[in-house]
């Protein structure tokens, strides 16, 4: 059997976005690229657009859109830097925090089931992936000094 790792992880993520996206329009009226932002912002402290746009991968000012909407749906609280300049200062509302919250436990659930049904150990599988994360932390700090 050929492995093809990369290709295999490029389809996985692409399809696992997809179907994220179709559940969570489908039983919570968001996008999954907005649940992420919610998500990185509550849980990652993404706190200014540019830190967003980083994790998320995608411009300023595509992060600039996306917070004005979910600042306009009472998700996220959205504020002029304090330092000055054109920076935006994020933050979940409560709201917000309600709907990451309750949304981020049933995605985990159907996740995990997801994970079992594939008959791979869902507690493996999230030890392996945080490793893999963590390794790929590590060498870009290094690779910055």
């Amino acid at each position: 059997m050929e492995q093809n790792l990369s290709l295999n992880l490029h389809v996985l993520t692409a399809r696992l976005d997809r179907a994220a996206d179709r559940i969570l329009r489908a039983e919570h009226g968001i996008s999954y690229s907005r649940f992420l932002a919610l998500t990185l912002v509550g849980e990652l402290g993404a706190s200014t657009q540019r830190t967003l746009a980083e994790y998320l991968g995608v411009t300023e000012p595509s992060v600039s859109r996306m917070t004005t909407v979910l600042a306009a749906d009472g998700l996220l609280d959205v504020q002029p830097d304090p330092a000055g300049g054109n920076r935006r200062r994020l933050s979940l509302t409560d709201e917000g925090k309600r709907r990451v919250t309750s949304i981020r436990q049933e995605f985990e659930e159907r996740l995990a089931m997801v994970v079992a049904h594939s008959g791979v150990p869902y507690a493996e599988y999230a030890e392996h992936t945080a490793r893999l994360l963590a390794t790929f932390d590590r060498l870009e700090r290094e690779a910055g000094k």
